[in-house]
């Protein structure tokens, strides 16, 4: 990972994990800032992310839609959200298609985040996937509300540097674009890679050929500074 960052002039990164995780452990002794989601499934406590947020351990909160068979408004889910709103920490959903044959995509559709954006208007609220390949809808739930975002990540996954551009072009490219029409905000997209499904280097070469050059750095840096609380620069190059 740390080779594959280097090489793609990337700086920091948010990972889904444990905190107690060895590779979430390791990236304490890496020169990429991290930061932090906490994963919000069933037996964990609102208080429990809430402490080890204060603590610093955590920097943001991660819902998996269709993994977890719960809409975005089920009740289980509105105390971690008064929280987020407390401490100011961002809410990352997965949306969209599952690497789990046995998740429930109904539940993953970004069109259902609609309501809690509205109900909770002071927390930042971040669509991963940008909901592929629900595009239009993710693209209208972040063009209506202030406080949603997208995440660019895993569009297209495996080794894309073996793929024919023809594919990279349709999968990637054409939605991203599409996407960052749609909105007609640049401050509202973030890139990710969701590696290690996808090699870095080429995931971000893919990405700037759907973004125009004069945003990139709002798309490659600004917004995931402003939305995460990044403190170091995010691209080195």
């Amino acid at each position: 990972m740390e080779a594959e960052y280097a090489a793609a002039g990337v700086g920091g990164l948010v990972i889904h994990t444990d905190r107690k995780d060895p590779h979430a452990l390791a990236l304490k002794k890496s020169p990429h800032e991290h930061i932090v989601c906490a994963a919000v499934v069933p037996g964990v406590t609102p208080s429990q992310v809430e402490m080890e947020i204060k603590k610093g351990h955590y920097q943001c909160m991660k819902v998996y839609l269709g993994y977890v068979p719960k809409y975005p408004s089920d009740p289980f889910y509105h105390p971690f959200y008064r929280v987020a709103e407390r401490l100011k920490v961002p809410v990352v959903f997965h949306t969209g298609d599952t690497s789990d044959k046995m998740a429930l995509v109904k539940y993953a559709d970004p069109l259902s985040v609609d309501e809690i954006a509205v109900k909770y208007p002071k927390v930042t609220f971040v669509l991963a996937h940008i909901g592929n390949p629900w595009i239009q809808s993710a693209g209208e739930v972040i063009y209506k509300n202030d406080n949603v975002f997208g995440d660019l990540s895993a569009l297209m996954i495996g080794e894309m540097e073996k793929a024919d551009d023809e594919s990279i072009q349709e999968f990637v490219i054409k939605p991203i674009h599409w996407i960052f029409l749609y909105v007609e905000n640049p401050k509202k997209l973030l890139f990710g890679t969701d590696w290690p499904l996808v090699h870095v280097k080429p995931y971000l070469e893919a990405v700037k050929r759907a973004i125009p050059r004069e945003h990139w750095k709002s798309v490659f840096h600004d917004n995931a500074v402003r939305v995460f609380g990044f403190k170091q620069p995010l691209l080195s190059k």
